[in-house]
């Protein structure tokens, strides 16, 4: 089982929680995304950059993504396409995404872009509080310990 995350977009927090637990579980975590990203040295920890371009690392994640990994991330459309190969998914603010849950995402998120595009206002995600980071922390461990 390893960790692939969704580095691009994923606060620096949630990405401290994760190298903690990496560490402590000795799971591989692995960074994906389209900049540098700086890893602590871990043999637990790593980043892989790939080339830009629109959700280049999303395709990547889900190519290297097998069945019981844990993929973070806040897009839908990534959550949905590890959930079709078996694997998990998991939002930095510590919502699972499931096979009955996905659907209903997939169809605001599609919503969303709809009035966005018609030029309604929707506003972006809220800052990531501290409850989220503790509904994070608390997500991640109880995968950990059900698949660790």
């Amino acid at each position: 089982m390893r960790i692939w995350v969704d580095a691009d977009a994923c606060p620096n927090a949630i990405k401290d929680i994760l190298f903690r637990a990496a560490e402590r579980t000795r799971v591989h975590v692995t960074l994906v995304a389209n900049q540098p990203i700086r890893t602590p040295r871990s043999q637990y920890i790593r980043a892989l950059q790939v080339p830009p371009g629109f959700d280049v690392a999303d395709h990547r994640i889900v190519e290297l993504t097998q069945a019981g990994d844990l993929v973070i991330t806040g897009d839908i459309p990534l959550a949905a396409g590890v959930l079709d190969k078996g694997a998990h998914a998991l939002d930095p603010r510590g919502e699972r995404y499931t096979r009955d849950n996905i659907h209903e995402r997939l169809a605001l998120r599609r919503l969303m872009d709809e009035l966005r595009t018609s030029g309604v206002d929707t506003g972006g995600p809220a800052t990531l509080s501290p409850g989220d980071k503790q509904a994070f922390a608390g997500q991640l461990e109880r995968f950990l310990a059900g698949n660790a």
